[in-house]
């Protein structure tokens, strides 16, 4: 895992000793602000070459007047928000490399967004330790982020959590599937938590079948690397409240027997981003020491063909007792998540989240940017406010009571596909989930528990150009925002 070293400072930027100099600003046509002032022949500079202030353009400047340091200037666009500078620091640091050290600052926009811009910086510096002969060009490995506000080290440690989350995430989804099994896996999900107030506990193919998962056996009965459930608690004292998630951990989708065409096979080895991600969030609400307790459920398996794999219309048991025909081998991940929602609902948290990389639908509905979010109106809205407040985008999708029947098997009691009918296939695999949240208390006539579904099957990796602070390959799309929605439950 790398990303750049995070600093804050309030002297000014020119006495920096760092290696380079960035600076985010907006268009300068018309804007005589004084902040300027101190960069003699800066304004002139950006004039003469053309300078817009476009979000996120970069261009090299010659303003010896200034500075003797390598100089960049990168857009910011009008009237920048935090969101605006965290993209355009982003994507600076991101492109700008060669420097180990580099030195941000935003003279014209408001002091106290600094977090943003070091957000920015930390995340558009990652960097993979790739298999390479020939190392790419470095990023930054240090940036400094120049502001007037006064220095918080709590704010800058949530920053650095957060930020170490994502490069988890995309560390973990960067790993061949042939190194990365599921007892790799839980393997690395103790790696990363150790030395944190995180307790751990593995369930092997043996603990499984005797729990009755049956979900997740089915779907791993076919590799000759067994399936994991992987519990992980942090439990702080005094803690009020109690958010469950559960991910889905497909080290390697080959759709089983409803085999994937070749095509569609490359890149499989990311069908773990949900459960990557639920540990990764895990790990940042315990390193910031947030005052809610969480527990995180890996639901991990090999989705292989062999002669013992799960055929298409064999029944499985989930944990709970219900059967599920399998008529879709492809369609996994709902299985190994419905053992995980019953497992999370046994606790009657006060919230449940899953995030699987779940439908190719959701890619046809909302495209790569906006992840796909389903479950109970009030906790949906909870995290659409905590995403758009962090900058990721997301959109609720119904869950319709007239496609429950849809659900119904001839034999089972449910069935996980409709063959032959593309209609609605993340909304069906939405309410497939929906049924396996549990009560909020053992009363038959008690309610279900807050539940969320993310279906980041669209913007979990980036398959384009890189954009802002995102980079080509995975993104660690929800992790922001799952942790600035815990954070806020400690205020409930």
């Amino acid at each position: 895992m790398a990303f750049p070293e995070l600093d804050y400072r309030t002297e000014p930027i020119r006495e920096t000793q760092a290696d380079a100099i960035l600076l985010a600003l907006p268009p300068l046509e018309g804007d005589d602000s004084p902040a300027l002032a101190d960069w003699p022949g800066l304004r002139e500079s950006l004039l003469a070459i053309g300078y817009t202030g476009a979000p996120a353009a970069l261009l090299r400047v010659h303003a010896p007047e200034s500075t003797s340091l390598p100089l960049a200037v990168v857009g910011t666009g009008a009237d920048p928000d935090a969101a605006a500078l965290r993209d355009a620091v982003g994507a600076a640091i991101r492109t700008l490399t060669g420097f180990a050290t580099v030195a941000v600052a935003a003279p014209l926009a408001d002091g106290e967004l600094w977090t943003a811009m070091a957000e920015g910086a930390a995340l558009g510096g990652y960097r993979f330790d790739s298999y390479k002969t020939e190392a790419p060009k470095p990023r930054a490995s240090r940036v400094v982020v120049h502001g007037k506000a006064e220095p918080d080290a709590g704010r800058l440690a949530e920053v650095t959590a957060t930020s170490a989350a994502v490069a988890l995430v995309k560390d973990l989804v960067s790993i061949p599937a042939e190194w990365l099994g599921p007892a790799d896996f839980a393997a690395k999900a103790e790696e990363a938590v150790a030395g944190l107030p995180v307790t751990v506990e593995v369930l092997d193919e043996t603990a499984l079948r005797e729990g009755g998962y049956g979900g997740i056996l089915g779907v791993g009965q076919g590799s000759d690397r067994p399936p994991r459930l992987v519990r992980l608690d942090y439990a702080p004292e005094g803690a009020t409240r109690h958010v469950s998630l559960v991910g889905k951990g497909i080290t390697f989708d080959t759709g089983g027997l409803s085999l994937k065409p070749a095509a569609s096979m490359v890149g499989m080895k990311y069908d773990m981003c949900g459960a990557a991600t639920v540990l990764a969030v895990l790990r940042a609400v315990a390193t910031i020491g947030a005052p809610v307790k969480v527990t995180a459920w890996l639901c991990i398996a090999d989705n292989m063909p062999s002669g013992r794999a799960t055929r298409p219309g064999d029944v499985v048991r989930i944990a709970d007792g219900t059967t599920v025909e399998v008529l879709n081998t492809d369609a996994e991940g709902r299985l190994v998540l419905a053992d995980g929602l019953v497992a999370a609902s046994r606790e009657h948290p006060d919230l449940i989240v899953d995030v699987a990389t779940l439908t190719g639908a959701i890619t046809i509905a909302l495209g790569t940017r906006h992840a796909g979010v389903m479950g109970d109106d009030a906790a949906v809205a909870e995290y659409l406010t905590a995403a758009a407040e962090t900058g990721e985008p997301a959109w609720q999708l119904p869950l319709p009571a007239h496609m429950v029947d849809d659900l119904d098997s001839p034999i089972a009691d449910l069935q996980n596909a409709k063959i032959g009918d593309p209609a609605g296939g993340s909304l069906f695999a939405g309410l497939f989930l929906r049924h396996f949240v549990g009560r909020t208390s053992d009363e038959a006539d008690a309610p279900r528990i807050p539940w969320v579904h993310l279906d980041i099957a669209g913007v979990g990796m980036n398959k384009g150009g890189a954009y802002g602070f995102t980079d080509k390959g995975p993104t660690a799309a929800t992790v922001r925002t799952l942790i600035h929605l815990i954070a806020g439950e400690a205020t409930r």
